[in-house]
């Protein structure tokens, strides 16, 4: 398959998972028949535990996982970012302090952190918490390796000379030869925090009742597998599909995974 055609199959898939909902034949959450039955006129994937259309559910069941799971994404990636920059940059106590606190945050398995985090808050704020927490150390680590080799550059002391701040530097010399790290990254963080999302939706801290998620309905329909196994095949599929689907397309955009930051012509400073 060309390049083309795999990014149009993914862009498909994600737009899927997120704007399903306005394709949906039924309401999601009005029963519409007897609970559990198989496939058939009307109802393409059966019903589910309450008799509403599996397949409308479906459609309409990603967008709130995905949301939680990119807004959880960015605030990862942007404090893992700016710590690691700080880290690379100014090395010294800067880094060791920063490199500690990390360590000490991936001592903690980020499931456990969010499962308690979730019995005193809502449960897209333990998603985010634990993304956070378990992401941010990790996306400093990568930022903080790609700032030292990228600090010795010609054009990086070519800035230097001309008397730019060290802020001035990264922002317009340093981040942006890494564009392609800290977008792997970033797509990292989203599948871990789409993982993170279900899991607690699945064990009951996501949204409530009738509102239509996957992870939701994997939970209400486990006693019903047997009469319409649709009613959990179809959300399960759907989780696995975006999270492979969203995998790829970083691959895709980046063409890489974070290693190495993009390289950028060396300026010769003096002679």
């Amino acid at each position: 398959m060309s390049r083309t055609a795999t990014a149009v199959l993914l862009a498909t898939v994600l737009a899927a998972a997120a704007l399903g909902g306005l394709a949906a034949p039924h309401d999601p959450t009005a029963p519409l028949s007897a609970p559990w039955q198989g496939p058939g006129p009307g109802h393409f994937l059966g019903t589910d535990a309450l008799g509403r259309d599996v397949w409308s559910r479906v459609l309409a069941g990603g967008a709130g996982l995905l949301s939680v799971s990119v807004a959880a994404a960015l605030a990862a990636s942007l404090a893992g970012v700016g710590a690691g920059l700080a880290a690379g940059w100014y090395g010294g106590w800067t880094d060791r302090i920063l490199s500690s606190l990390a360590d000490l945050l991936l001592a903690v398995p980020s499931l456990l952190l969010a499962l308690v985090v979730a019995v005193a808050l809502p449960g897209h704020a333990a998603v985010v918490t634990a993304t956070v927490c378990g992401g941010a150390p990790l996306t400093l680590r990568v930022v903080r390796d790609a700032v030292r080799a990228i600090r010795g550059t010609g054009y990086v002391e070519a800035a230097r000379c001309r008397g730019e701040s060290g802020a001035a530097i990264l922002a317009r010399e340093v981040l942006p030869a890494m564009r392609g790290v800290v977008t792997a990254d970033l797509g990292l963080r989203v599948v871990v925090a789409l993982q993170i999302a279900s899991a607690l939706n699945v064990l009951g801290f996501g949204p409530a009742p009738p509102a239509p998620d996957w992870a939701l309905m994997l939970r209400e329909n486990m006693l019903g597998i047997a009469m319409n196994p649709w009613s959990v095949a179809a959300p399960a599929l759907a989780i696995g599909l975006t999270t492979v689907a969203l995998a790829l397309a970083v691959h895709l955009v980046t063409g890489r995974g974070p290693a190495a930051p993009q390289r950028r012509k060396d300026i010769r400073v003096g002679t």
